[in-house]
């Protein structure tokens, strides 16, 4: 079966800092000020919380209206730590990205908020540029998953009575159109949906088109990522080039098979994410898709082949 994208939504929507709502977590007034001016230059929303235990109420009060967390480690009442655990543990809020704000920069420390889930680590004193490109990534990232969440809304059926199901894929838009679609074959697509995502765009920017770590890195910074991915689609070297994506319900559980022709990558080195790589504007996707997405995820060993499980009764913990 090949899967088109027929909605005609703009993805492109996606390429652009469109506006959101940032809840800054910060008890230091002149830091909190810093913080303000800095994300409405950007041309964002800010929501304000002094703790972590009042960063949760606000998050609960504005379910679904926060699309990024920037959240401060020591705090007094609740720390940065203790908070982003809670909203992991929160199926209405674990997809938020939150950027962890320290004062530290030791590998443990960061290992430690990174392996609880946090997205992105700045240290103290934030410099601007960095500010600007890791909220910059995280936007981005709110703004894929925004737009996974609404095409999930319209894939409503009988999902449960698929058995094995084939697709062929080739653009970003089939990918995001299709993660959703086959979200819905799962117990609980919201929390699949991410790492669905991440697997589809990596077999295509990653596999067929070959686009390594460090190019990603300059086209994310400029702003143009995604008009590249549709430029090398378009050259008679990719053009044919297709992905595959298999689903099939097991009496174990559910497993997703996903293969590209590319010539595979170190995927070892992104199972988990490395302090090293934590100002990084992307790069954390397998291993998040890893840690939260699936209950186990593997590669073949040229790594052009993902095979990501989701057993009946497990659930997903942290």
């Amino acid at each position: 079966m090949e899967y088109k994208n027929e909605d005609n939504i703009d993805y492109t929507l996606l390429e652009r800092d469109e506006p959101i709502r940032v809840l800054a977590v910060e008890d230091e007034l002149l830091s909190m000020k810093f913080l303000e001016k800095q994300i409405k230059d950007l041309g964002h929303e800010m929501m304000k919380a002094e703790n972590g235990q009042e960063s949760l109420s606000v998050l609960q009060a504005n379910k679904g209206k926060v699309d990024v967390v920037l959240m401060d480690r020591e705090m007094p009442i609740m720390n940065g730590m203790e908070a982003v655990r809670r909203i992991k543990n929160n199926p209405d809020l674990r997809n938020i990205p939150v950027i962890m704000v320290t004062g530290a920069d030791s590998p443990d420390e960061m290992k430690e908020g990174l392996d609880i889930g946090v997205f992105y680590y700045l240290t103290k004193p934030v410099k601007e540029e960095m500010l600007r490109s890791v909220l910059s990534a995280a936007v981005r990232e709110a703004q894929q998953s925004k737009t996974l969440a609404e095409e999930l809304g319209k894939h409503r059926a009988s999902f449960n009575l698929i058995e094995t199901c084939r697709f062929n894929f080739k653009t970003l838009s089939e990918a995001e159109s299709l993660s959703a679609f086959m979200a819905n074959c799962f117990p609980d697509p919201k929390r699949v949906l991410p790492g669905l995502g991440e697997l589809l765009i990596n077999a295509i920017e990653h596999g067929n088109l070959g686009v390594g770590y460090d190019q990603k890195t300059e086209l994310v910074d400029a702003g143009t990522w995604r008009a590249e991915i549709k430029r090398m689609q378009k050259l008679p070297a990719h053009a044919e080039k297709f992905a595959v994506a298999t689903i099939a319900h097991k009496d174990d559980g559910i497993y997703v098979v996903v293969e590209d022709q590319g010539d595979g990558f170190e995927w070892q080195k992104f199972m988990k994410i490395d302090p090293m790589r934590a100002g990084d504007n992307h790069g954390r996707g397998i291993a998040q898709a890893r840690a939260t997405s699936f209950d186990k995820l593997t590669y073949n060993k040229k790594g052009n082949q993902a095979v990501a499980f989701v057993g009946h009764d497990k659930q997903l913990e942290w």
